[in-house]
């Protein structure tokens, strides 16, 4: 059954999305499958956008470069050699330009993808469906300053609404993080606490010495706590146990000590969460300061998610209290 993203009651013709100065926001969509290409078209010209470039993802590389408008929408499910060119010209034309972009892949070419986006802040979606990519359109509009959008159909407003939330709660966590205190170079945890910090030796006359740090897990540690976890969803509802962040830090915990680089894709899994939501607690994470990206040397175009040393830190002083707590007991 196909469904309706009308944007306005009864189908009638609402607002559109307009400029502070009253014209149409512009988009631009770029996708080799014709049918999908309609599609979003569609869509984009559902909450009263105005149609500009429209063409397959091979037209970005062809002729001069053209006025992008304020929107650009691509579809690449297949990393091929010409298609991450376009994908890191146009990364780059956005970021300069004050476009949005909103790219959608698949997740076997993820990490390809991935690593051609690192100057726009592209919207990542992983095989989505029309209704993540109209949420994705309504989230991105509602984030442009003197941006308006159409009324929306009360379904699709609660699904926006849930995005919202889940937004929100990203939000609210790293914000309390920030309350308990942050370390000297402002990231999201305190990572040594202000009365050890430093010591002195013998009498105190002696100069001050920094105090040792506690070395990260074993890793088979981490890995038994990752397994723990996921033997929750045999007996219950994966969803009541979401928390793609905890996850996410414990894998990357364990890759560490390990030496083993983690890809994007690889990390999504981890999460345990559709990808297209890891990717958003990744950029938040990367944001905060907790991880970072890692360029592979030997081919520029892949990127790997590792901890900062921040968050390696934080994660040390946390399983080494746990012991603490587990020894006094």
């Amino acid at each position: 059954m196909q469904q309706d993203f009308s944007y306005a009651p009864g189908g009638a013709v609402a607002e559109a999305a307009n400029d502070p100065a009253g014209l149409p926001l512009v988009v631009s969509i770029f996708a080799d499958r014709v049918q999908l290409r309609d599609l979003i078209a569609e869509d984009a010209a559902s909450v009263g956008l105005r149609i500009g470039q429209s063409g397959s993802v091979a037209d970005l590389l062809a002729g001069d470069a053209c006025a992008l408008g304020d929107v650009v929408l691509l579809d690449c499910p297949d990393a091929k050699g010409a298609t991450l060119a376009a994908l890191t010209r146009l990364d780059m034309r956005v970021a300069k330009s004050g476009a949005r972009l909103v790219v959608s892949t698949s997740l076997a070419s993820l990490d390809a993808v991935f690593g051609c986006l690192d100057q726009s802040k592209a919207h990542l979606l992983v095989d989505p469906r029309r209704g993540e990519r109209v949420i994705a359109l309504g989230s991105l509009l509602a984030g442009l300053p003197g941006k308006r959008v159409r009324e929306l159909a009360e379904e699709d407003r609660l699904m926006l609404l849930r995005l919202t939330e889940q937004v929100g709660q990203i939000a609210e966590r790293l914000e309390q993080l920030d309350q308990r205190g942050l370390s000297a170079s402002g990231g999201a945890f305190r990572f040594e606490s202000p009365g050890t910090d430093y010591r002195a030796e013998g009498d105190g006359t002696a100069g001050l010495v920094r105090s040792k740090k506690p070395p990260l897990p074993d890793p088979r540690l981490v890995r038994q706590i990752i397994r723990q976890r996921r033997m929750r969803d045999i007996f219950f509802d994966a969803e009541l146990f979401a928390d793609p962040a905890w996850d996410m830090l414990l894998d990357l915990t364990a890759a560490r000590v390990e030496h083993v680089r983690v890809s994007v894709s690889s990390l999504c899994i981890a999460a345990a969460v559709p990808p297209t939501t890891a990717l958003r607690w990744i950029n938040q994470m990367v944001e905060a300061g907790l991880f970072e990206r890692v360029e592979d040397d030997t081919d520029r175009r892949r990127v790997f998610i590792g901890l900062s040393d921040h968050a390696a830190n934080a994660m040390a002083a946390y399983f080494a209290a746990l012991e603490e707590k587990r020894a006094a007991a």
